[in-house]
């Protein structure tokens, strides 16, 4: 590997400093080194006056790696950016639970495995999500982690089908439904009460939100599976469609949001052949 970007948050990273001493690192090793910042933001007042910005969408082209330096959702954001270019992502934590991420601030030592090539990579599974209207598609986005169908602020149910190849798989009433991949089992759904499913496996989950039956139950299905979910009775009340959680879609009654595995993956780079199974008890605290 030659170039490497670092997307660091600004409001993660403090001073950048974590930042600096990552690119300190690569360029010993003899890399090449860009810093952009991973959205459209104001610098803020502490920003390094020293410190050289580039612009990301002109520095991916060629790039060979992508690190993110922050939370999971600096690494969700970036990750749509870097399927457009095969690029691969590194993930280093600076934020708070870094679940995606694959080092941590203190382990920047191990950046110099990558110019030695001592590293391996990892592809995860991700969802393309569509929302049809009147037969009309009206929104389209992909997942790594989770598409959440919701209800609005006001606190009232909304009803909700979902069909697995067009069969009826659950019907329920409640505060909305998760559909996710293996990666994303372990953020929104399993605060819903979802399983958790190996990150490289090939699966889709379904998890309802505080559903008002016992009987609406998470379901596991297989990678090829096309789920839909129909928005049912909603009178005056919103529902929301949130990918990833970005921007909220608005949702009327009897909108169709579709969802299947993508012909894109996000490859995640593992420097350290940690277990998945360690990072669940060590970020979930599970014993």
């Amino acid at each position: 590997m030659k170039k490497v970007i670092l997307t660091p948050n600004p409001y993660r990273d403090k001073n950048f400093k974590t930042t600096l001493a990552a690119e300190r690192i690569l360029r010993e090793a003899g890399m090449e080194t860009k810093i952009c910042l991973p959205f459209q933001t104001e610098i803020p007042q502490e920003l390094r006056a020293d410190l050289k910005l580039s612009n990301l969408q002109a520095e991916m082209p060629g790039a060979d790696l992508l690190i993110c330096l922050g939370g999971d959702g600096t690494i969700l954001h970036s990750s749509k950016l870097a399927l457009n270019y095969g690029t691969p992502i590194l993930g280093i934590n600076t934020g708070t639970m870094g679940f995606m991420a694959e080092l941590e601030s203190t382990e920047l030592e191990l950046l110099s495995r990558i110019a030695r090539g001592d590293y391996q990579m990892e592809h995860r599974m991700m969802l393309d999500v569509e929302v049809w209207r009147e037969g009309k598609r009206l929104y389209s986005d992909t997942a790594l982690n989770d598409a959440a169908i919701t209800k609005g602020a006001v606190a009232r149910v909304i009803q909700l089908s979902v069909f697995c190849d067009g069969v009826e798989a659950s019907t329920f009433t409640g505060d909305g439904v998760i559909v996710c991949t293996p990666t994303g089992s372990t953020a929104y759904s399993v605060s819903a009460g979802g399983p958790i499913v190996e990150a490289t496996a090939r699966n889709i989950i379904i998890t309802p939100i505080c559903a008002h039956t016992m009987q609406a139950k998470s379901l596991v299905t297989a990678k090829d599976r096309v789920i839909s979910v129909r928005v049912g009775r909603i009178g005056r009340r919103n529902a929301f469609l949130s990918v990833d959680g970005g921007r909220a879609f608005r949702l009327n009654a009897e909108d169709e949001i579709r969802l299947r595995r993508s012909a894109h993956e996000t490859v995640l780079m593992k420097l350290k052949g940690t277990s998945f199974y360690q990072v669940v008890r060590e970020k979930l605290g599970i014993s």
